[in-house]
């Protein structure tokens, strides 16, 4: 199942008639109903790269201060999950880039959807 891309929610232009002003509050509205119902759209799909020990994972959404939550959706993704040897090391994590480090094999179905929270 694909992910929806990032939705972004544009500052208005400018406000030249009302029907403006109630189309941006929609969209604002329908946002934020989204957020209550904990549709946050910060999800996004991983696998991690067969025969090598890192991965580089690119999102405009990571930061220093993000924490990345790992849901495995393959049987091999659990596997590197229960095994420990999967970290992201704080020197890993920068401005719209993390380094996810694993053990190196030849498995092309570590597949993870990760959530990115701060």
């Amino acid at each position: 199942m694909p992910i929806r891309p990032f939705l972004h929610l544009p500052p208005p232009g400018t406000f030249s008639k009302f029907s403006d002003v109630q189309s941006y509050l929609r969209r604002l509205w329908d946002a934020l109903y989204k957020l209550r119902q904990g549709k946050t759209e910060n999800v996004l799909e991983v696998t991690l790269t067969p025969n090598a020990s890192s991965t580089t994972v690119r999102d405009p959404r990571i930061s220093p201060q993000s924490v990345l939550a790992w849901h495995a959706t393959t049987a091999n993704a659990a596997a590197e999950l229960v095994s420990g040897s999967m970290f992201v090391a704080d020197a890993g994590m920068g401005d719209g880039t993390a380094i996810v480090s694993h053990r190196n094999n030849s498995q092309t179905d570590r597949a993870f959807r990760v959530a990115i929270i701060g």
